[in-house]
Order: structure tokens, then C-alpha cells, then sequence
């Protein structure tokens, strides 16, 4: 990938059906990624364990790219993230703003979303609450308060 359209085009694609494995077609080997209620995720690898989580959270997770911009090697979409959380369906609107290298791959993502809606969606129906327990993702929650990762939700 050489231009933030074909960024794009692939972003497009890999969220049509996510995978771990479909991650390195986006994300360099060195990335580093900032979302609400994670911590900082550096390399592939960690991306990896900690995107595990989510899918087996939300295994039908899909998003649906509404528009993007760039300017130089930096890359903003605006979509949507769908899933199941406790058999109904969710929706809720994100931003993610890209670094990209000159191969097109991305070194930096930060992701700016609300998560008091998703939180409240897991929290509210109840018929979810094995999964995401199970899936590990709940845990990143419940680690101690006094870590720098100061973007995520600490209880």
C-alpha cells in the first residue's frame, strides 16, 4: 500500500471479516495503538493477544468506514463499529488516526471513541456477561489502579 485511499481500501476490508493473522496487512511489525478501556498495545504481537480478547468478546465484530482524510502520512477514518452484546445488536461511531510509514503500513494508531455507551451495553444486559468474561476482555478493566495507561477505565 502506497497511498491513505488504498490505506483506507484495506482498512475497508480487513473490517468486512477481521482476523488476527489479517492484522500485518494494516500494521507494521512495530506498532504501537491507543484505545479507550485497553491498555497501550506495542508490537504486532501484544495487538495480537489483546485483539484475541475483543473477537472472542465479539466475534461478529464489523465496522463500516462512513469517511476519511489525510494529510501527509497521517490517515483519519470515521466508521462505525457493529457487534452482539448479549444478543442484540450494538453500534457505536470511532475514530482511529493512522501514522503510516512509507510502505503504507501503519507505526501509530489512536483510537477516540465514547466508551460509556459499550460499557453500559455490557453492563445491561446480562445474558453477555459469561462471554465477556471468559474472552479476558473484562480484565483489562479490573488491573490495578496506578498504571500510566491513563486512556482506559480504571475501577
Amino acid at each position: 500500500m502506497e497511498t491513505a485511499a488504498e490505506f483506507v481500501e484495506g482498512f475497508r476490508r480487513y473490517w468486512s471479516a477481521p482476523s488476527l493473522d489479517g492484522l500485518s496487512v494494516l500494521l507494521a511489525p512495530d506498532v504501537t495503538l491507543v484505545q479507550p478501556l485497553a491498555p497501550r498495545m506495542r508490537g504486532l504481537d501484544e495487538v495480537r493477544r489483546q485483539f484475541a480478547a475483543i473477537f472472542a468478546w465479539l466475534p461478529d465484530l464489523r465496522a463500516e468506514v462512513d469517511r476519511w482524510s489525510s494529510a501527509g502520512n497521517v490517515v483519519f477514518i470515521e466508521f462505525r463499529l457493529r457487534a452482539t452484546i448479549g444478543g442484540r445488536p450494538f453500534e457505536w461511531p470511532v475514530i482511529d488516526r493512522f501514522l503510516l510509514r512509507d510502505d503504507g503500513l501503519a507505526v501509530e494508531r489512536v483510537t477516540y471513541f465514547d466508551p460509556l455507551p459499550l460499557l453500559a451495553a455490557a453492563a445491561t444486559r446480562p445474558s453477555g456477561w459469561r462471554q465477556l468474561w471468559r474472552s479476558g476482555a473484562a480484565t483489562v478493566l479490573l488491573r490495578p489502579k496506578g498504571r500510566p495507561d491513563a486512556h482506559r477505565l480504571q475501577l
